[in-house]
């Protein structure tokens, strides 16, 4: 069976590639391994959240891209922001491993890159969370967080999730709303839907 790239330890033989990327006006350097998503580029989900994502509109405060990858998401939003620190978690420690390579890449150091599984062990609250959640894990995990945001975001913070319409888009959006009472779909791009909501204490 093929391993999965939200499994805590891949063990596929290593094929590290280096490639460049512009993402928010700011070029950078990614290099990316077997067992982790999208080694070949920037997914189309990811870019879809990152230009959809609108930092003016949250209040203060700390943001936490929750399962990073090799951190496109984190990086390329600490860069544009370097006055914001990010948090950016993930359980592939091989993605954690290259996500910390690609800060040093890029001369990111308002990041600090952890391992968790969902919000295990994440305790702070944050002014956004944002994640490209791994659809291949399992509605459970997908849902976990969506649902478990709302203990992790200060009052006036949002959830900003990117999922597409066939994998899921409807269901998550019905989450949201019942989690945080709102829910809007600030983008469509080619099926994707960039889904908010807002937590009010």
């Amino acid at each position: 069976m093929a391993e999965q790239y939200f499994e805590t330890n891949p063990n596929s033989e290593h094929n590290i590639k280096e490639w460049k990327f512009t993402l928010l006006d700011n070029e950078l350097k990614f290099q990316s391994d077997n067992g982790v998503f999208s080694k070949n580029t920037v997914d189309f989900g990811s870019r879809v959240l990152i230009s959809a994502f609108d930092e003016s509109v949250i209040p203060e405060g700390e943001i936490l891209d929750l399962g990073c990858g090799y951190g496109p998401i984190g990086l390329s939003i600490a860069k544009k922001f370097p006055d914001r620190q990010i948090t950016m978690s993930d359980v592939n420690e091989r993605a954690l491993e290259l996500a910390k390579t690609n800060a040093e890449l890029n001369d990111i150091e308002n990041v600090e890159i952890i391992e968790s599984s969902v919000y295990d062990k994440i305790s702070k609250k944050f002014a956004a969370i944002l994640t490209n959640p791994p659809i291949r894990a399992g509605k459970e995990i997908v849902s976990a967080m969506v649902s478990d945001a709302s203990k992790h975001l200060i009052d006036g913070g949002s959830i900003w999730v990117v999922i597409q319409k066939k994998q899921g888009a409807p269901s998550v959006k019905k989450l949201m709303q019942e989690t945080f009472n709102n829910v809007e779909v600030v983008k469509k791009d080619k099926g994707y839907y960039i889904l908010k909501a807002n937590y009010e204490n």
